[in-house]
């Protein structure tokens, strides 16, 4: 099995007095894709706000032999764990190259935001094309492929990827789900939350199924996608 990246033992998160999440166990390998996997307000993107700390929560958080405990979100953001929101959240009004510049915020090496740039272009060719359009302009699968690339641009060691399906039509989340992979294949490890399950499970490694503020279901995506509980959960069948 390879090195864990993110070890998490009983994590409890909520807001105020409201709790979400309880004892939730999940690890994360280098170099793969999981899938957090469940239905609207199951407490998915509570986990991801808690895994880069903008939610406070108890338990153990360990990162890359880090401890997360205490940490601000900027203090995860540099170590590694960067996210892609749910709504993809550009900024509308500046260029697609700009946009993808901000995710390079923190980075002092020119030359090596420029080598990423160029990665992220030729992931997303698209991208190039309208690298001086304004964000706000673009398709809804497009400024979804500049939210990932500038997620990308910060370096991340674990890209959190939130509801990336939301409003696309199915032919773009397969053009997007296959990027995902080749983001893997280059050695980004990927937590993909998702309410689309089988989607999700396609591309995944392995996966979670999170009900209710708790894992209920977890093992290798194949396994999940064709396990009946799951089925009859999310197909209906």
């Amino acid at each position: 099995m390879s090195e864990i990246l993110l070890s998490v033992q009983g994590l409890s998160a909520g807001y105020g007095e409201v709790p979400v999440l309880r004892d939730i166990h999940m690890e994360i390998c280098h170099g793969e894709i999981v899938a957090l996997v469940g239905s609207n307000g199951a407490g998915k993107t509570t986990l991801l706000r808690a895994l880069s700390r903008v939610v406070s929560s108890t338990g153990m958080l360990t990162f890359d032999g880090h401890d997360l405990a205490g940490l601000t979100p900027e203090r995860a953001f540099r170590h590694g764990i960067v996210q892609v929101p749910e709504g993809r959240q550009l900024f509308d009004k500046m260029t697609v190259q700009e946009n993808l510049m901000m995710g390079a915020f923190a980075r002092r090496d020119k030359q090596a935001v420029q080598t990423s740039l160029a990665s992220v272009y030729a992931l997303f060719p698209k991208l190039y094309e309208r690298r001086g359009q304004r964000a706000g302009s673009l398709s809804g699968g497009e400024q979804q492929m500049c939210a990932i690339g500038r997620a990308l641009m910060a370096t991340p060691k674990l890209l959190m990827v939130d509801e990336m399906s939301l409003g696309l039509a199915p032919v773009i989340v397969d053009q997007l789900l296959e990027v995902l992979a080749t983001i893997r294949d280059q050695g980004v490890t990927v937590l993909l939350v998702e309410q689309d399950v089988f989607a999700a499970l396609e591309v995944a490694d392995r996966g979670y199924v999170i009900e209710t503020g708790a894992v209920t279901q977890s093992g290798t995506a194949r396994a999940l996608a064709e396990d009946p509980e799951v089925k009859r959960a999310y197909l209906g069948i």
